[in-house]
């Protein structure tokens, strides 16, 4: 297709969709087929070659750009594209749904609406850029030079549309800063130098400059240089509210309004660049293709939750990882610590599975069936935590942060090492927790069905229930997939945890129940005081428990009412239930092939619990850490070393404390900045 056949369908008077049409395919066509930069610049060239050889075809060319310039609104473009309509996140979220499921029309007089069909495409933004000086001097000439009407200037047009978008810009950022939820966060020195009061007469100062002596002239520059300069002012202070909320508790929210504040900051700067700079021509193109580039990035949903969640995830898993240096033995006696505790949270796992047994004679239906297991589980988890017992695939996923916490300061010297030690006495941790839990859920589950069985005459359970037990449980079915699903949910509930105490520090809650009268009036002072110590000390492990023990009941039932066969096995319950079945089925299922598949199934259940929750948790961890891929090899080859030289320290604690060796730091270039300098922009 050459440039003259493109004119050819060239019509001034052509209603608003069909000439917008016409743009969108002048758009594709320089594109091509996207795979030549320099053949797209070609393209442009040719373009100004055709419209400039014919006199009427550049009279045709002229009526179109008028009615186009006098048409469409081209502020919010330059002042709203790739921002969210609504500084609120679910705002956003919804927004962006919306633009991916419905289709955008040509027929609108908003330029950032059409902006996104005549630039769609990652490679809009590299023809942009790879436009040469000449060639935009030439579309510069032929767009600016190009009048509204008879002897008026388009440049006019164009500077007048530059402030009304950065009046626009600088009203939301001023909107932003006052809010009362961005502006209480922010630090003293912020509060007390008021940097946003300033910000509106700053750009009246420049306003006005503009129009009294132009854009360029040396009162202008000055304005602008003021301008800048509280923008930044504006920037820091909005910056202090990070250290608020990483001390404070975190708001999707609020992180989501401070990086639209930040982005805005940015966009007033590149108006300022198209409205004064030396090469505006320049100036402007790069701004296109910084546009270009919003529009495609701010169509992903995953971005926004992962730039605006970025902080929370950091947030949770700090706490997890206050949570999990519990879990975490060290020595041999926290290694036996370890061990007792574990065989204390698997006495209270076996009265649950004689709980669970018992509900099932109830003939419940399946959602009520559901949430009575959910409430029998949360209060088992609830007691294990309160008794200050141990659960074991409750550990993986609050370890693992505690874990990468280590490596927050991998540039100093000995901090893999450290990692490597951690990542033994984790092992061990397990080892020790499976093996109490397992190998007190067995005996206390045994005596539980003898005492029925001398006190009732029957076991806890019937014949048949227990070959079906024996068969959800063997590893010749999809016992391996239903493991690992509960692995999800283990690390659901830690996600649970860690957000549930974010939210509660976030709003100050334990200072609310120790001093809202509410309260005290009903509890008194002193037992209002201890009621917000033991819920600040507690309300992750209550959060994470009872949501653990409702998803494993109910998670279940809901699977089943879509027609989902998803079910849960988790360790120490399953080995309670194979126990309680071989009870039931007398010594004789010793010689069953069943039993045995049951068992090996219990064995494999453990590692595929632990081992998803894990590597979901240490994931998580990482990124919020922000640990690079080069670190992780060099983790990897570590713990490589020490199961080479010491296999032994992944079972047993070792008797004497490892000290500091000659352990090189990670290089200069493979060190990562401690922080979390992506959430603070």
């Amino acid at each position: 297709m050459q440039a003259l056949s493109l004119f050819k369908t060239l019509d001034p008077d052509a209603p608003l969709a069909q000439r917008h049409l016409w743009l969108i395919d002048a758009m594709r066509w320089v594109r091509g087929d996207e795979k030549d930069v320099q053949a797209s610049v070609a393209r442009v060239r040719e373009f100004l070659d055709s419209v400039q050889a014919q006199p009427e075809l550049q009279l045709r060319w002229r009526r179109w750009w008028q009615r186009f310039v006098e048409t469409v609104d081209i502020t919010p473009l330059l002042a709203d594209h790739g921002f969210a309509p609504r500084t609120a996140f679910l705002s956003e979220f919804g927004n962006r749904l919306r633009k991916k499921v419905l289709p955008n029309t040509p027929e609108t007089t908003d330029l950032a609406e059409l902006f996104g069909l005549l630039l769609p495409t990652r490679f809009d933004v590299r023809w942009l850029k790879a436009l040469d000086s000449a060639t935009l001097l030439r579309l510069r000439n032929l767009l600016i030079g190009t009048g509204l009407e008879p002897g008026a200037d388009t440049a006019d047009f164009w500077q007048v549309a530059l402030m009304d978008a950065m009046i626009s810009c600088v009203s939301q950022v001023s909107a932003t800063g006052f809010a009362s939820e961005i502006r209480v966060r922010m630090s003293p020195d912020a509060q007390q130098q008021k940097p946003f009061h300033q910000l509106p007469s700053d750009l009246e100062s420049l306003r006005r400059a503009v129009r009294v002596h132009g854009a360029q002239s040396p009162e202008a520059l000055e304005a602008a240089t003021r301008l800048r300069n509280q923008l930044d002012a504006c920037r820091h202070a909005a910056y202090s509210v990070y250290s608020h909320l990483e001390e404070h508790g975190v708001s999707v929210g609020i992180v989501f309004r401070l990086r639209q504040l930040r982005e805005r900051v940015v966009r007033v700067k590149e108006l300022l660049d198209c409205l004064q700079s030396d090469q505006p021509e320049r100036a402007t193109v790069a701004l296109l293709a910084d546009l270009a580039q919003v529009g495609i990035d701010n169509r992903s949903i995953r971005a926004l939750i992962a730039s605006s969640s970025h902080l929370t995830a950091a947030k949770v898993a700090e706490r997890s990882a206050e949570s999990g240096e519990h879990y975490i033995t060290r020595n041999a006696a926290e290694y036996r610590e370890m061990l007792h505790k574990a065989a204390g949270g698997g006495a209270i796992v076996g009265v649950t599975v004689w709980v669970k047994f018992l509900m099932v004679g109830l003939g419940l239906t399946a959602f009520w069936g559901g949430f009575a297991n959910g409430v029998n589980y949360a209060t088992s988890f609830v007691v294990i935590m309160l008794l200050h017992l141990t659960l074991a695939t409750k550990q993986p996923a609050v370890t693992a942060p505690a874990m990468v916490a280590k490596l927050r300061d991998i540039k100093q010297p000995g901090a893999v090492r450290r990692f490597v030690d951690e990542v033994a006495n984790l092992f061990r941790s397990q080892i020790a927790s499976i093996v109490g839990n397992i190998g007190m859920v067995i005996p206390i589950v045994v005596l539980i069905s003898l005492t029925m069985q001398l006190v009732t005459g029957a076991a806890m359970v019937d014949e048949e229930k227990a070959r079906h037990v024996l068969r959800d449980i063997s590893l010749l079915g999809p016992l391996l997939l239903f493991a690992a699903f509960t692995g999800v949910l283990l690390f659901a509930s830690s996600i649970i945890a860690g957000w549930v105490e974010n939210w509660y520090v976030f709003h100050n809650l334990d200072s609310a129940m120790q001093h809202n009268p509410r309260f005290t009036a009903v509890l008194g002072r002193i037992r209002a005081a201890r009621w917000a110590d033991f819920m600040r000390r507690n309300v992750s492990g209550l959060a994470g428990n009872i949501s653990l023990g409702f998803m494993l009941g109910l998670v279940p039932a809901f699977m089943t009412f879509f027609g989902i066969g998803l079910d849960v096995r988790h360790v120490t319950l399953s080995a309670g239930q194979v126990a309680a079945a071989a009870m039931a089925l007398g010594w004789g299922v010793f010689k069953e092939s069943g039993f045995w598949w049951a068992v090996a199934g219990v064995l494999a259940i453990g590692p595929i619990n632990l081992g998803v929750s894990f590597y979901l948790a240490f994931r998580l961890a990482l990124q919020a850490q922000n640990i690079s891929e080069v670190n992780r090899l060099l983790i990897r080859a570590a713990i490589k070393r020490r199961i080479r030289a010491a296999p032994m320290s992944f079972l047993w604690p070792p008797k004497h404390a490892r000290t500091d060796e000659d352990e090189p730091p990670a290089p200069a270039g493979q060190r990562d900045a401690p922080g979390t300098p992506s959430a603070h922009g």
